[in-house]
């Protein structure tokens, strides 16, 4: 059994599709992001970035429960646990890796960037909307000229698509028009007809939120929880570190002691 922390975002869908996709038991444990329950001390504990996906699985290596964030790693554990959408010929497990890394790196963080400054940022800035919808037309240009040579970014359907497709389906969001990218509409629409998919970007469906967020969600995502968070553990002591006495205390008093006993003690 894995537990899913989740919650219905482009980053969200790629897990639960996933373990679809594999035949992994899960069940889910949701992390409403929008009412910041992302800083609760119980999930930090699973992801100290505060962020979700995440996933707990209770028969993990060497049987022991085994946490693991971030949508890139969990997707290739998921993959090696399950034996499935990662191939194991070297050059082509490489390839995938590299198409997996393409949207951790590049398509996640710009496609975001482009999202953020046209649905969630209070004042529209020119600048940055022009800068980040530039770099997302780009990336989706590199998508089309990829999937006019093949069906699947890295050949065969892999956990690269898994990864990459939650991103085009929110497209509107970055007014994205798919006809300009005739090669990604057909690898979007073959990915979605898949029953797996479909089960799991159906996961919370009712509870999605995309853009366009009230002023507790826009504090949760986005406000000073996240600075405070920072600070909070800031204060706190290093592990082994002495609690009852200032820095410098123990080496003030053997300056005094040796003053005390004169030069030559």
């Amino acid at each position: 059994m894995i537990d899913l922390y989740y919650w219905p975002t482009p980053n969200g869908h790629k897990i639960p599709i996933m373990l679809e996709e594999a035949g992994l038991e899960y069940r889910v444990r949701p992390v409403n992001m929008l009412r910041g329950e992302q800083f609760r001390p119980a999930f930090l504990k699973v992801n100290p970035n505060n962020k979700i996906p995440a996933i707990v699985d209770r028969d993990g290596p060497g049987g022991r429960p085994f946490a693991l964030f971030e949508s890139g790693a969990i997707l290739q554990y998921l993959a090696e646990k399950s034996g499935k959408l990662m191939p194991r010929e070297l050059a082509a497990r490489y390839t995938v890796i590299q198409w997996l890394t393409f949207q951790v790196a590049n398509v996640g963080p710009m496609f975001g960037q482009c999202g953020h400054f046209l649905g969630y940022a209070p004042r529209k800035i020119p600048y940055a909307i022009e800068r980040y919808r530039n770099e997302t037309l780009r990336l989706y240009g590199v998508m089309d000229r990829r999937l006019a040579k093949v069906d699947y970014l890295a050949g065969d359907y892999s956990i690269a698509d898994v990864a990459t497709w939650p991103w085009v389906h929110v497209r509107w969001l970055h007014r994205i028009d798919l006809d300009a990218f005739p090669n990604v509409k057909r690898w979007y629409q073959a990915i979605g007809a898949r029953p797996a998919v479909q089960r799991g970007v159906a996961l919370l469906e009712e509870r999605m939120k995309i853009g366009n967020p009230d002023a507790e969600a826009r504090e949760a995502l986005f406000g000073r929880q996240q600075l405070d968070q920072g600070r909070r553990a800031a204060r706190r002591p290093a592990r082994g570190a002495a609690r009852s006495r200032p820095a410098g205390t123990r080496a003030a008093q053997a300056a005094r002691a040796r003053r005390t006993r004169g030069p030559g003690a």
